[in-house]
């Protein structure tokens, strides 16, 4: 499909020009001879890439660029005048012009950043669209009481810098609970790294924590930067933290009090501005008891403790997340929406879900592969209940 240009310009020897150019390379080009006539179009309609001079009678280019930032923020827009100087190109770029050209154009360099504005904006529109996709994918699903319970919670804390240990059962979704922290946080522009600690060898989570220069130890061919210091300015999340070595466990603590790390084999000490989540599955206080962990490094975490619900306690919100499900793997795979019987639901919500949120998804996933169009009581008879 064609992609369209708007060239405002009040030479009609100018747009006459480009507009042949543009054409020529494959371009659909619409044109205005003022700014308010420009941006009247750009009111009217979607274009892929504004062209737009700056001396023009009743509105100038500058003028133009603002009003068409308002209204569409995400169109790249290149400013083109024969009249103007370095301080003119700033500023237009400064308002959110994609990039400045003097007339006469040069045709290979005009081209080249038309390519160039279109492909920015092609990666932009891609990158909010994955947002929008990991965002999903991170949804918190329900209305019962504990779930508007957590919400409440998590409304409270997210935009503070409190400490937050969340607990539960395998799967219930505790990194949700996490991920829905940061999204709504003043940190949220940061990133938010992930560590599971039960899944790094005791020798390595160390390194893999706080970082390590070249040559700290045998393995060590070149200096690494660990997950705090690609958390600076965001969140850290520690999954499993329960299972973190004790003598890492020491290090965290100091990490915490401090606001700084060292690396491993390093003596500088680097400053951090990061926010800490934690999740278990464990009872902490029964693993200070068993002298597993520290009590202190316990009290510095739980600043705001979060206890997700099982699944089983929850079956209220069982219909609802199978709606979701059925929208997402659907979407995921490609096909359309498959439906369910009110049967099969009542007969999901009576089942025993130990493998809480995580089992229910992948049950989902398995009816929708094996099944029909129409999910059924039998289907989940057939490869759920007896399985």
């Amino acid at each position: 499909m064609a992609q369209n240009i708007l060239v405002i310009d009040d030479e009609r020897s100018i747009r006459k020009v480009l507009g042949e150019i543009l054409t020529f390379e494959g371009f659909t080009v619409d044109e205005a001879a003022d700014g308010a006539e420009g941006l009247k179009k750009i009111k009217e309609n979607n274009y892929d890439c504004i062209l737009c001079d700056v001396k023009m009678p009743k509105m100038d280019g500058m003028e133009v660029l603002q009003a068409a930032k308002q209204e569409r923020p995400d169109t790249p827009f290149i400013v083109i005048s024969g009249h103007g100087t370095i301080e003119t190109a700033v500023d237009a770029v400064k308002k959110g012009a994609y990039d400045y050209i003097s007339k006469p154009p040069d045709l290979n360099r005009l081209l080249i950043t038309i390519r160039n504005a279109m492909d920015k904006r092609s990666l932009v529109a891609e990158t909010k669209q994955l947002r929008k996709r990991i965002s999903r994918g991170f949804e918190m699903i329900g209305a019962s009481e504990p779930m508007m319970r957590i919400q409440d919670t998590i409304a409270k804390v997210a935009p503070t810098d409190a400490r937050v240990l969340i607990t539960g059962e395998n799967g219930v979704g505790k990194e949700l609970v996490a991920r829905r922290i940061h999204e709504l946080s003043n940190r949220s522009a940061g990133p938010i790294i992930e560590v599971n600690c039960a899944a790094i060898p005791s020798e390595l989570i160390e390194s893999e924590l706080f970082g390590h220069e070249k040559g700290s130890f045998t393995s060590a061919i070149k200096q690494r930067i660990g997950k705090f210091e690609q958390a600076n300015g965001g969140t850290l999340f520690l999954d499993e933290i329960g299972d973190m070595h004790l003598d890492a466990q020491a290090k965290m603590l100091r990490a915490l009090q401090e606001g700084k790390i060292t690396r491993v084999g390093g003596e500088k000490e680097i400053k951090v501005d990061v926010r800490v989540l934690a999740a278990t599955n464990k009872n902490l206080m029964e693993e200070v008891d068993a002298k597993k962990f520290r009590l202190d490094l316990y009290h510095r975490l739980s600043v705001i403790l979060i206890q997700v619900p099982s699944l089983n306690t929850r079956r209220d919100d069982i219909p609802a997340l199978i709606t979701h499900f059925l929208k997402d793997i659907c979407d995921e795979y490609k096909q359309p929406i498959k439906e369910i019987e009110p049967e099969a639901i009542n007969a999901l919500q009576e089942h025993n879900w130990t493998g809480n949120i995580r089992e229910l998804r992948n049950v989902v996933e398995r009816l929708i592969i094996l099944s029909d169009k129409v999910i059924t009581k039998k289907d989940v008879d057939t490869y759920i209940l007896t399985s």
